[in-house]
């Protein structure tokens, strides 16, 4: 695997001597705030890396462009072309710094932003990265619009959908979902067929799959998330908030490998008695064979399509539902716990108890992602301030 560039650099955080000169311009400088420190850090990373700021930036004066040339003077203007994993970590905390956000420095690294890469779009399926075509271009997506960039919150997606979502969350989301399916539903004058009913460029089966994603990170009654169909899986590295779509999931996950006979059975025997044990087996042998007749021979992102597609048939939830609701959360939580020690979670995905207070760490949902106005010697701690010469 390739190493975090940013956590193994992490020594040159600091300014030395030469630049804390050219950055001492005055005898009592005024203290930063959080905001300045992160745009003076954003500079510097940029000399570090090797990679010019926009022209607008490196001309104007900013703690940016501060940052910039203490970089400058310290790295000196001839560095290797860095790959482009680190490019798009520059450009997207450009892009907070820019709108005040905060990015969660200690895990968003260019590592796992090249993790979290996809060739498909989750919500629209389409092919990423076309050229000349704006509305394909990959997008990193905070899905949770009230949170930073932080690891667990960020998904890929295209452009088309990344601003249909916006601010959206579930709520919104799913309430948009269900309008453009009643409208699809309403018979059209005369008998005409009328063409499907679209809000900001994107379906109801879209909008439902945005719906969805964004449920996973938002805290929803049990009863609730067990009534949510999995119309999309969760991206790499996404966190679970709820026990039941973790659960969900987790159980889906199975048929896309190897072996998922033997699996399913073990699941099976650690439910909570024969009622569970029973509504567990009619929901999963009405599943089964919705993903198997669609699977056929066909690739890794089809078969991923089929077992999204089978949850949208209305058997398949209701079975879903009526089991998951026997189930605690409590419950949910401790039939995947064996499972999970046993090296067959679903790759990529992280479930948090809600209780857990560190799940959120750095996401800022005080501030709703923005960066806190403060000074940064009071965010960062006087052990931290003092190895920051730029602050004093």
């Amino acid at each position: 695997m390739t190493p975090d560039l940013f956590a193994d650099d992490s020594h040159n955080w600091f300014v030395p001597s030469p630049a804390r000169r050219a950055r001492s311009s005055t005898a009592n400088p005024a203290p930063l705030t959080l905001h300045q420190h992160i745009g003076f850090q954003l500079g510097w990373d940029h000399a570090r890396h090797g990679v010019a700021p926009p022209r607008p930036h490196a001309l104007e004066p900013s703690s940016l462009q501060q940052g910039w040339h203490a970089g400058l003077a310290c790295f000196g203007s001839h560095r290797p072309v860095p790959r482009r994993a680190v490019r798009q970590w520059l450009q997207l905390r450009l892009h907070a710094w820019l709108r005040g956000l905060n990015v969660e420095l200690l895990h968003i690294t260019p590592n796992h932003l090249h993790q979290i890469e996809v060739a498909v779009c989750p919500i629209t399926r389409e092919a990423l990265g076309h050229a000349g075509e704006p509305a394909a271009a990959a997008a990193i997506n905070r899905v949770r619009p009230d949170a930073g960039y932080a690891a667990g919150n960020l998904a890929v997606m295209s452009q088309r959908a990344h601003l249909a979502k916006a601010a959206h969350g579930f709520g919104t989301a799913w309430a948009t979902a269900l309008a453009l399916q009643a409208q699809d539903q309403t018979p059209a004058p005369h008998g005409a067929p009328s063409p499907a009913a679209t809000c900001d460029g994107l379906s109801a089966a879209h909008w439902s799959r945005l719906a969805v994603l964004c449920s996973f990170v938002e805290a929803l009654p049990h009863a609730q998330a067990c009534e949510l169909p999995l119309v999309v899986l969760p991206p790499n590295r996404l966190r679970l908030f709820n026990p039941a779509q973790a659960l969900q999931v987790f159980i889906s996950r199975q048929l896309l490998s190897a072996g998922w006979s033997q699996r399913i059975n073990a699941l099976e025997a650690l439910l909570p008695g024969l009622p569970a044990q029973r509504a567990f087996r009619s929901f999963f042998q009405t599943l089964l064979p919705r993903v198997l007749e669609a699977k056929g021979a066909i690739g890794a992102q089809e078969s991923r399509w089929a077992l999204e597609d089978a949850w949208g048939h209305p058997a398949v939830l209701q079975r879903w539902t009526r089991f998951a609701q026997r189930l605690t959360p409590a419950q949910c939580e401790a039939v995947m716990a064996p499972s999970t020690t046993g090296h067959i979670a679903p790759e990529g995905v992280r479930f948090e108890s809600q209780a857990d207070a560190l799940a959120t760490e750095g996401w800022c949902l005080e501030t709703r992602g923005h960066v806190p106005h403060q000074l940064a010697n009071d965010s960062l701690g006087p052990r931290a301030a003092a190895r920051a010469p730029w602050l004093h």
